[in-house]
């Protein structure tokens, strides 16, 4: 079926189910989320169950279930009579966004550090922890050679690794899915324009994992914090968000560097 004039060019066919990710078949629902944070889809553009059918090969019936849930996570609108296109990016909700980042990610450093003080106090000693905690470390390594080489555009997919890895580790699923889901929007909002990626805070991950191997809850927890809150600052600062932060040291910080005309590496 042809697309409608401002339906965007799609070239081959993406069959969803082959596309790995880590190692597993992505859904419907995965590819069309990455084809929108990749730019594949742009906001604003008017998207149809059919065109979409044929792009990742599948039925009607997937995709139609695939738009309800992307609706939800805020990715499509859709209204009846109307269609769907694909939402805004929502760069007025980056400060936003990161706070509530920000809130998650002290939780989760702050209950892995316990866990891993159970851990290794003998109370507990679960082989999924350790599965986890191998995964960091390689993703850890992988980002150094990367840095090393200064091939840094992958360390945008192992930062967001490495972030999950940790709410793993904190054994909470449900706030492992809310930063996940999270994840997805904060991407998004990278995606408003091309910049180049920056390495400055890459060490703090082997801080952080350092504090939580040590069970050190409150630091992992405020070394957590200092980190997404640097992200955040970079961020507002690199994509011109002019609307002051809710969190006045965000907000301080933004002001003073933007006036020295210093800007801050996103990773």
């Amino acid at each position: 079926m042809p697309l409608s004039s401002d339906e965007p060019a799609l070239a081959d066919p993406v069959p969803a189910g082959g596309l790995p990710t880590g190692g597993r078949p992505v859904s419907v629902q995965d590819a069309i989320r990455r084809d929108i944070i990749a730019g594949v889809l742009t906001p604003g553009a008017r998207i149809t169950e059919a065109s979409l059918a044929q792009r990742y090969d599948v039925s009607r019936v997937p995709v139609r279930e695939a738009l309800r849930g992307l609706e939800s996570e805020g990715f499509i609108d859709s209204r009846p009579h109307v269609g769907s296109r694909v939402a805004p990016i929502p760069v007025h909700d980056a400060d936003d966004l990161f706070a509530v980042r920000e809130a998650l990610e002290v939780a989760t450093a702050r209950s892995a550090a316990r866990r891993a003080a159970a851990l290794y106090s003998g109370d507990e000693s679960p082989e999924s922890w350790w599965h986890i905690r191998r995964e960091i470390a390689a993703l850890l390594d992988a980002g150094d050679a990367h840095v090393a080489a200064d091939d840094l555009d992958p360390l945008v997919a192992i930062n967001d690794q490495i972030h999950i890895a940790i709410a793993e580790l904190s054994g909470s699923a449900t706030m492992t899915r809310l930063l996940r889901q999270l994840s997805w929007k904060i991407e998004w909002l990278y995606a408003a324009a091309v910049q180049p990626r920056g390495k400055r805070l890459w060490p703090e991950h082997r801080v952080i994992v350092s504090a939580i191997d040590a069970g050190d809850g409150e630091r992992a927890a405020a070394l957590m914090a200092a980190h997404v809150r640097e992200s955040r600052i970079g961020y507002l600062l690199r994509y011109g968000v002019t609307t002051p932060s809710s969190d006045p040291v965000v907000a301080a910080a933004v002001e003073e560097r933007r006036t020295a005309g210093t800007g801050v590496a996103r990773t």
